[in-house]
């Protein structure tokens, strides 16, 4: 056998993850729960050196409805992140905060409506549509991280580049460590810096995120109970349709995953918590055949728990970008106090 392919096939053909989803009780289902949420977070290697954020202001603007800060936290040893924080000036405790995470591009400024230079945006907001403004004009916090290897983050020999995301991870995974784990752990020290700014209400925060970012809002939900509900776009899916089949940046890999779990596997580590799929008909990289299979596992998941108003599905006419259509307004629909009905 010269080539290669027929042996990949059977490589991957005689994956059995050790453990897929196939729970029957609620009782099974917890305990396969904490043993893949215990095994998965082992495999995403947290970084060495916690630290405490230690926000530090670095720069404000006043947007009209809105203020707009661009914050730093540490995170791990001597790694700093920054992240932009839009508050709307007639926000309200009881409208929650939102995470969000950036795809591939020119980093967080991209989701505030700002260029790459930091000057305001016009004319076409791109595929991820500026998506931290609409939450914002939504009510909510909204916290928007600098993910490593992108934007402020890059290493210096990519200055002239889109990202870092190849050198990092590579020489991450030499060390055992990976990207992917980087990102999600970064995350959740993002997470605490909203836990603790006391504006907050720690039962109404939520992640959402798209490609790469939809990766690390994926990965952060399934490992923190912190997060109470999740928007993933333009990644839910099964690896063998995605990432294992059609060219994606080495930032999605974790070595020994697949061998672990599938991709519905690790979304369903969310239940019962609120989940809401996004999917273009159209998606290159995603495939949508396979992000109805994996929304079908998932469907499983959350009937076995009794918890299936909680999943949704905007399968949208579209491109590898977010919709919207459901997702603007869905946090806002699932924090309405029984006081106030969120308008």
């Amino acid at each position: 056998m010269w080539n290669p392919d027929e042996y990949l096939k059977q490589l991957l053909d005689e994956v059995r993850p050790a453990e897929a989803f196939g729970a029957r009780t609620t009782e099974e289902w917890r305990a396969w729960q904490a043993r893949l949420r215990a095994k998965f977070a082992e495999l995403l290697a947290e970084p060495a050196n916690r630290r405490e954020p230690a926000p530090v202001v670095l720069e404000a603007a006043d947007c009209g409805d809105y203020t707009r800060e661009r914050i730093g936290i540490s995170t791990y040893g001597k790694l700093a992140m920054p992240m932009y924080v839009l508050k709307p000036k007639a926000y309200r405790r009881e409208r929650g905060a939102v995470i969000a995470l950036h795809g591939h591009g020119y980093g967080s400024r991209d989701l505030v409506g700002l260029n790459p230079d930091g000057t305001p945006k016009a004319g076409d907001p791109g595929y991820q549509k500026n998506f931290a403004v609409e939450l914002v004009r939504r009510g909510h916090l909204v916290v928007v991280p600098e993910l490593l290897g992108f934007g402020d983050r890059k290493l210096a020999e990519d200055a002239g580049r889109g990202d870092s995301c190849h050198r990092l991870s590579t020489n991450l995974l030499v060390l055992g460590q990976t990207l992917a784990g980087h990102r999600v752990y970064e995350t959740l020290r993002c997470l605490d810096y909203v836990l603790a700014r006391g504006d907050v209400d720690a039962e109404r925060i939520g992640v959402m995120g798209i490609s790469g970012g939809g990766l690390v809002a994926s990965f952060a939900a399934a490992i923190d109970e912190r997060i109470g509900a999740a928007v993933v776009s333009g990644y839910a899916n099964t690896f063998r349709a995605s990432i294992l089949a059609i060219p994606h940046c080495i930032d999605n890999f974790v070595p020994g995953l697949s061998r672990l779990a599938e991709l519905p596997d690790l979304l369903a580590l969310i239940a019962p918590r609120p989940l809401l799929i996004e999917a273009g008909s159209r998606d290159p990289i995603f495939p949508l055949h396979a992000v109805d299979e994996a929304y079908g596992q998932l469907q499983a998941a959350y009937a076995l728990l009794g918890a299936e108003p909680a999943l949704a599905y905007d399968r949208f006419e579209g491109d590898h970008e977010i919709s919207g259509t459901l997702a603007f307004d869905w946090f806002a629909g699932l924090w309405a106090s029984r006081e106030e009905v969120a308008p």
